[in-house]
């Protein structure tokens, strides 16, 4: 049998992996210059996190999940969201008790059964931030901001900015029972997904993608219209203070995001032409999510975006991504008494904290073209004469240019190149 991945994986290649380092160098940057924190958690948790805070009746945990019994009969879930894992370590480890708000940015692998298709896996890695314990419309700025910062700044443009409002659990029963009621009227001409979602939670129709659907969601009413007087003017503080730092975005009553533990401000990016199906990054405000997984409570606001179609996007873009330009010596030995002398001066120079290898077991000819394959910088060549006359023939592979090198000067000839 000849293995392969699973379906919906990859494996991230080393020519794959200046992409990766480019966003995580990058993410954390622009992190860290809006004041987040890194933190981790566990790949899986209890089942009972993801029901109390994704919800029940939402796609994720009806379809997705990938759920199990461990050996002692507990139930488990592979984290299929950052969100909920975070606000999890906010709760136990007591961050409420910490001046507020409390600013935390992640890098996590999560994992999802759905249809593998272009820049969705069932493994994936997404970047998000969570700012817990403020109410203030400003906050919810300072994550839109982050988000399109770092989208412009990964070289990403030609972006548009989504943004809604679906009320809080004040003024949202109201306008969920207009919803309801206009759906009701509709229902038999609609999707069958859309048919167990107008009782079990409506605003997941908004979301729906099915062309029979389409017509009667965009002639629905609109979460903006049945705002408190709150909710409206939290609203109205978010699009006036993103107009004026130049944040251009665009209002759409569709918008709810796929979790149900989002309130107030909710917004997506999107790259050009793909529009709605290809969201490179969503987000918004979740004032109940702590209290729901039995913290106390605290107000909460953050964003995830996904790597993979990050890296889709930077490659269909040509973005030219920055690689480090660090030198990588190749020590091309001829006989066994220069691949002995050559173990020696790789390990000086690796002492330098500079990358050096020892070529393959082959002519001078094999040795300098597998040299060029693994983009080294420079080949020392070492054989019988070089060894007795104390010196080494140093070659440039960028100019072509090559000069002697006597044996006690060799490391400091490097050195002065770093």
């Amino acid at each position: 049998m000849r293995f392969q991945v699973p379906r919906g994986t990859v494996d991230i290649l080393p020519e794959e992996q200046k992409y990766w380092e480019y966003i995580q160098n990058t993410t954390k940057k622009i992190s860290a210059s809006f004041g987040y924190s890194k933190i981790d958690t566990p790949i899986f948790e209890d089942t009972g996190l993801f029901l109390r805070s994704v919800g029940e009746s939402s796609d994720i945990l009806q379809k997705e999940t990938y759920t199990f019994l461990d050996r002692g009969g507990d139930s488990l879930t592979l984290r299929p969201e950052g969100t909920a894992s975070v606000a999890r370590a906010y709760v136990e480890h007591g961050m409420h008790n910490q001046p507020q708000p409390v600013r935390l940015f992640y890098l996590f692998e999560n994992f999802r059964y759905e249809r593998p298709q272009s820049g969705r896996y069932r493994s994936f890695h997404q970047f998000g931030v969570e700012a817990f314990g403020e109410t203030e419309f400003y906050i919810d700025v300072e994550v839109i901001e982050l988000c399109w910062n770092l989208m412009t700044t990964l070289g990403l443009n030609d972006l548009t900015l989504v943004l809604n409002s679906i009320g809080c659990m004040n003024c949202r029963p109201i306008y969920l029972n207009e919803l309801i009621n206009y759906f009701k009227e509709r229902i038999d001409k609609m999707c069958p997904d859309c048919n167990k979602r107008i009782n079990a939670n409506p605003l997941r129709i908004l979301d729906c993608k099915q062309n029979s659907c389409e017509e009667f969601i965009e002639s629905s009413p609109k979460s903006v219209s049945f705002l408190c007087n709150e909710c409206s003017e939290h609203y109205e503080k978010v699009t006036a203070s993103l107009s004026n730092i130049k944040i251009p975005f665009e209002t759409d009553h569709k918008l709810v995001r796929g979790l149900d533990y989002y309130s107030k401000t909710v917004f997506e990016i999107v790259p050009p032409l793909e529009g709605r199906t290809k969201v490179l990054a969503g987000g918004g405000r979740y004032d109940g999510l702590i209290e729901q997984i039995d913290g106390p409570s605290v107000p909460g606001v953050g964003f995830a975006m996904g790597i993979e179609r990050i890296i889709d996007n930077l490659k269909r873009l040509e973005v030219n991504i920055p690689v480090e330009n660090s030198l990588q010596i190749l020590i091309a030995c001829m006989g066994e008494n220069a691949k002995n002398h050559g173990i020696e001066i790789a390990a000086a120079i690796r002492q330098e904290k500079i990358s050096a290898i020892i070529g393959p077991s082959r002519g001078i000819k094999s040795q300098m073209k597998y040299a060029s394959s693994i983009n080294a910088t420079h080949v020392v060549i070492i054989g019988d004469d070089e060894i007795n006359k104390q010196t080494y023939q140093v070659k440039n592979l960028n100019t072509g240019e090559q000069e002697e090198i006597s044996q006690e000067n060799l490391i400091n000839f490097f050195k002065k190149l770093q």
